[in-house]
């Protein structure tokens, strides 16, 4: 595992970030939700795919299965 996830999750953050800024003060604020949902699911995805690498490392080393 390298830093590099949580520089791309910082900047998936800060994109949505301005993204909700910008799409609020056009009044779009539907518009707004709907790309932070997006770029949280996003985030989700990715910390998923970490956590279940953990789970299958733990499982090997202690032999679980």
């Amino acid at each position: 595992m390298s830093v590099d996830i949580i520089f791309k999750i910082a900047a998936i953050g800060i994109l949505i970030s301005v993204l909700n800024h910008v799409l609020n003060r056009a009044g779009r604020e539907e518009i707004s939700m709907m790309v932070t949902l997006a770029g949280i699911v996003v985030v989700l995805l990715m910390v998923i795919d970490m956590i279940n690498r953990l789970f299958n490392n733990v499982k090997s080393i202690f032999q679980l299965y």
